[in-house]
């Protein structure tokens, strides 16, 4: 009779969860309150692939047992990124993304659409929901954004993402004060992270 199969060990947490946790809290806060302002973010988290530490450390600093949370199709493909943030979270995993107060996205060029999320109610706009994207690179850049934590308008870069994410933040920001907000991590040289807010207060700015 074959022995039966050793589960994967599952990956660690925090090696501070305390301070940790505080840390990347700051991190997130900080980006929000200045968006489209690339802040370090710097994890020594080793989550299951293809989940980046960077997104993991917002995951861990932000999830518990009250917030359920949506996988895009390429993270609940692997089934040790659920039980990483079960375990160290307890937030519950969801199937629908309406029913998500947080949703990962790994693959940011493939980021859904918004209307698939909780945008709030009337009189509860905070029971909306929260996109923690992943991406490949958060620099200054030429789209620009007004609102909010930003002096005039700041100039942004991140990729990849979907080329039509002008229109989603000005019709995102006509639903102000409901909406969705967005989280965005990226890893940068040697391994420092970045993080980058883009609440549902921003609006894009066009050219004349």
């Amino acid at each position: 009779m074959a022995a039966p199969a050793l589960a994967a060990p599952l990956a660690a947490g925090f090696a501070d969860p305390v301070h940790d946790a505080q840390r990347s809290f700051a991190a997130v806060m900080r980006a929000m309150a200045e968006p489209g302002l690339p802040v370090p973010l710097a994890s020594d988290l080793d989550p299951p692939a293809p989940l980046s530490r960077e997104a993991a450390a917002c995951a861990l600093a932000l999830l518990d047992y009250e917030t359920p949370v949506f996988l895009d199709a390429v993270l609940s493909a692997a089934p040790a990124v659920a039980a990483f943030l079960r375990f160290h979270t307890g937030a519950p995993v969801v199937d629908d993304p309406a029913a998500a107060r947080f949703a990962l996205i790994a693959d940011g060029a493939a980021l859904p659409d918004f209307g698939a999320f909780a945008q709030g109610e009337p009189d509860y706009p905070d029971r909306s929901a929260t996109l923690i994207v992943q991406v490949q690179d958060l620099s200054a850049g030429a789209l620009a954004i007004a609102g909010p934590g930003i002096k005039g308008h700041r100039g942004f870069s991140a990729a990849p993402l979907p080329a039509d994410l002008p229109a989603r933040l000005a019709a995102n920001r006509a639903l102000y004060p409901l909406g969705i907000d967005l989280i965005l991590t990226a890893q940068g040289p040697d391994g420092l992270g970045a993080v980058m807010g883009l609440p549902r207060s921003v609006k894009p700015v066009m050219e004349d």
